[in-house]
């Protein structure tokens, strides 16, 4: 029995495996059928993929004069390659767009644009490095097979160094300087637009220039110095310990900064001088330029022609000619000279107008050779419109990482607060600690044009453009909180009372003024504390901080003595005095002075106190003269008594200033208005609103014109001619031809909403496959775009498909009332009434 037991529990596992190799062989075959399609990931910009029908003919084709360009280039390039084994191939003319074969020359095509920005070399430079995308080159050791033109590079701001280089010196022809591309070789971090280990150029010094100290002259009858009785050898001995101590700091120091440069050090380069790089090299002579330099299009920086960042030259073109460099580039660039017209150094390949000057000294007494001319550029001419100008970045936003700081840059506009450019610095490389922001603004209608911000001492700064409410240069704070510590700068000429700068604190406040007419440049107020009696009265000058002292100083009066004109007043209140100190006197070393002490009109017993001469102090300074009366004393007293009410009223009002203006700029900070001109039709909603309905009104009235002028026969019968003697024949063919017109344009009213439809729908298809490849990369801001876009484009398929459906049910509809009309027309309707 224990045998059968034990043959029926196999077959039952043999039972159970079988089933479940049935059913894995069925899971695999269901599985096999499931497939996925891994989306082909593009890193680079695909120019194959461009839409080239709308391009010109010279985009497609050559004219005979760039063919032989094309046989002569092909020829110069045999001799250089028979003559010049060793060197790499020459870069003359590669594909374009259109898959055609152009001369390197022609594609630089010179261009003045109307912005007082692109005339500059600098401006053209920062423009081209904000505006376009940087892509590596396929292959880092070899120039690029196709060119694109600066126009195409331009409209999809994509593209490589070589773009970027005839793009930027496209335009620096254009502006008149005497600029050629080139193409060579550079560093790594060149050629890749590796900022990692530079400095942002925002947070290098200006070099100060030292001013030698100007020696004094010697007088003869100068006071001699007093001897100095020290002893010459502790001083040596101290100078010597001093200069051991200095000498091991600097050794310290140097050490560190070495171990700091060891760590920063990159990693060495495998391709270290082959990789193939070209800028723009901009020659002295025109434009005033003083000395020939370099210009990398990627960072829009300038770099003398010896930096070694650049270790080689290949050759160099422009519009009118091509040179291949003939010197031997062992020391990178640094050996180079750029005279184009030693054809010893440089070989050009077309004789022309360009003719190098050594040869043409030489030629002159023989027969001038005819030269092969430059054919004009294929290229349109570079158009850059105002709002591409103004929106710079891909996107209107662009990241450059430096050296522990990171640069951002927005389009004006494309921030709700005007933001434009803000600075990142930070303490460590890794850029995790953040040490200050600065940003920059524009279009603000607060006028506020940068903030920084320290984040170690929480210090906040801004600075504000000319046209602010209250005069507002700068405001230094740490908190908004009132009676903190603060400094707020003001433009003193658009002030009534002269004010340049006020620095406040819990304790005291300093003001400086300028260009006042009673001479004051400077009032400090010393505060005491509030007592609980003040603290709760609301909005009025007794709430004010009680007021200790009040110091002013003043500038000379010319048209007074100087024992006359006073230099310092200071009001010391809770002491009930007035001190007074009076300008020096030419060849005096001190000043007259004189010191008030007030006192009550009246005593405790209500008798009238008189002046006496203990209340005025004076001192004054070479004058044999009596004191004056005490008449004149008192009414003295009595004027800077009214005189210490007033600056203590106008401390009160400074303070009342302050607190209107942390008020406004709590506002102003929470709302972030931006002004638009009133010139710049895009962006004024006011002015924008007010055309479109000028120009909906005109054209509705165009319409009712046109319907009210519609006459459906009248293109037919003047085709028919004479309509005054009509057969049943001529009426029957006239009705005819007008319902097949009718027919033709409803069915072609139908194909527009169909491609209409089709467009819309290609165009999202687009959309959506560029989201496909650039999601990652994306912001937030980015994808509510690509949302929005999506939304918009639905609801507007959606649309389009109605109205297609409606045309198709009311299009029979409308061919049957106009038969109707044309058998009722009575220029016909007699002929049609049997075929009605």
């Amino acid at each position: 029995m224990e045998v059968l037991r034990e043959d029926g529990e196999e077959e039952e596992e043999e039972k159970k495996a079988f089933v479940m190799s049935d059913e894995l062989e069925d899971l695999e075959e269901k599985l096999s059928k499931i497939q996925v399609h891994i989306p082909n990931v593009v890193p680079e910009f695909d120019w194959s993929s461009i839409d080239t029908s709308q391009l010109p003919a010279s985009y497609k084709m050559n004219s005979a004069k760039e063919q032989m360009l094309l046989q002569l280039a092909d020829n110069f390039h045999r001799q250089y390659a028979h003559l010049c084994p060793d060197r790499e191939p020459l870069f003359l003319h590669p594909l374009n767009e259109c898959g055609v074969e152009k001369f390197v020359s022609t594609t630089v095509r010179p261009t003045l644009q109307p912005y007082p920005e692109l005339y500059n070399w600098d401006g053209c430079a920062q423009f081209v490095s904000d505006y376009l995308t940087m892509e590596p080159l396929p292959s880092p050791i070899t120039p690029p097979s196709c060119l694109p033109s600066p126009t195409t590079t331009l409209k999809y701001q994509q593209g490589n160094c070589f773009g970027f280089s005839v793009v930027l010196c496209s335009l620096l022809i254009g502006a008149g300087y005497d600029a050629y591309c080139v193409n060579g070789y550079a560093t790594r971090e060149i050629c890749m637009m590796d900022e990692t280990r530079e400095v942002c150029p925002l947070l290098k010094k200006s070099k100060e220039v030292l001013k030698k100290p100007v020696k004094e002259k010697v007088k003869k009858y100068a006071v001699k110095p007093p001897r100095d009785l020290r002893s010459k050898f502790e001083l040596q001995q101290a100078a010597k310990k001093e200069a051991e101590i200095e000498a091991a700091e600097e050794k310290k120091q140097k050490e560190e900064e070495d171990k700091l440069m060891e760590s920063e050090k990159p990693k060495p380069d495998p391709l270290y001088g082959l990789r193939v790089h070209a800028w723009v090299l901009i020659l002295s002579g025109k434009r005033e330029v003083p000395e020939s330099f370099f210009i990398d299009p990627f960072t829009a920086n300038s770099y003398s022609t010896t930096d070694d960042c650049f270790l080689g030259i290949e050759s160099v073109w422009n519009h009118k000619n091509y040179w291949v460099n003939m010197q031997d580039c062992w020391n990178g660039c640094k050996e180079l000279t750029f005279d184009l017209g030693d054809p010893v150094r440089w070989e050009f390949m077309l004789l022309g107008t360009d003719k190098p000057l050594l040869l043409a000294s030489q030629d002159s007494d023989k027969e001038e050779e005819k030269g092969f001319d430059m054919p004009a550029s294929w290229v349109e001419p570079i158009h850059i419109s105002r709002k591409e100008f103004e929106t710079r970045c891909p996107q209107g936003k662009k990241v450059i990482q430096y050296k522990k700081a990171k640069l951002e840059k927005w389009a004006p506009y494309l921030n709700s607060n005007g933001l434009v450019k803000r600075l990142t610095h930070y303490e460590d490389l890794e850029c995790t600690r953040v040490l200050e922001v600065k940003e920059w603004f524009k279009n603000r209608e607060d006028m506020m044009s940068m903030r920084q911000v320290n984040k170690k001492t929480e210090v906040t700064t801004e600075y504000f453009s000319p046209g602010h409410v209250q005069g507002l240069k700068a405001h230094i704070y740490k908190t908004m909180e009132s009676e903190t510590e603060r400094t707020m700068e003001f433009y003193s000429e658009t002030r009534v009372d002269g004010l340049q700068k006020r620095v406040e604190n819990a304790q005291e406040m300093m003001e400086y003024f300028e260009g006042r007419s009673d001479f004051l440049h400077y009032r400090h107020t010393t505060f005491g504390k509030r007592t609980k009696k003040a603290q709760t009265l609301v909005n009025s000058e007794l709430n004010a901080r009680p007021i200790v002292q009040i110091k002013e100083q003043f500038h000379r009066n010319p048209e007074k003595p100087a024992d006359e004109d006073v230099a310092e007043r200071i009001f010391m209140i809770l002491e009930e005095r007035i001190m007074l100190t009076y300008h020096c006197k030419d060849d005096y070393i001190t000043a007259s002075k004189k010191e008030f002490i007030k006192q009550k009109d009246v005593d405790n017993k209500g008798n009238k106190i008189i002046m006496t001469s203990d209340m005025c102090i004076s001192y004054q300074v070479g004058s044999s003269e009596k004191n004056k009366k005490l008449l004149h004393l008192y009414e003295m007293m009595l004027k800077l008594m009214e005189a210490e009410k007033q600056s203590k009223h106008q401390v009160w009002e400074s303070k009342t200033e302050v607190l209107e203006i942390l008020k406004i700029r709590e506002e102003e900070a929470a709302a972030s208005k931006l002004t638009v001109s009133m010139y710049d039709t895009e962006r004024n909603e006011k002015s924008k609103q007010q055309r479109e309905t000028m120009e909906r009104l005109m054209q509705e009235e165009r319409q009712r014109q046109v319907e009210q002028d519609l006459d459906y026969l009248a293109p037919f019968l003047i085709q028919m001619g004479s309509t005054e003697k009509m057969s049943k024949w001529q009426a029957l063919r006239l009705k005819e031809d007008c319902l097949n017109d009718f027919k033709h344009r409803l069915i072609d009213k139908a194909n527009l909403i169909q491609a209409r439809f089709e467009k819309e729908t290609q165009e999202l298809q687009k959309k959506q496959q560029w989201y496909q490849q650039n999601q990652l990369s994306m912001t937030l801001e980015d994808e509510d775009a690509y949302l929005t876009y999506c939304s918009d484009a639905m609801f507007r398929i959606r649309i389009l498909e109605i109205r297609l459906n409606r045309h198709k049910e009311m299009a029979p509809q409308k061919y049957i009332e106009l038969e109707e009309k044309l058998c009722k027309d009575p220029r016909l309707a007699e002929y049609l009434k049997f075929y009605v």
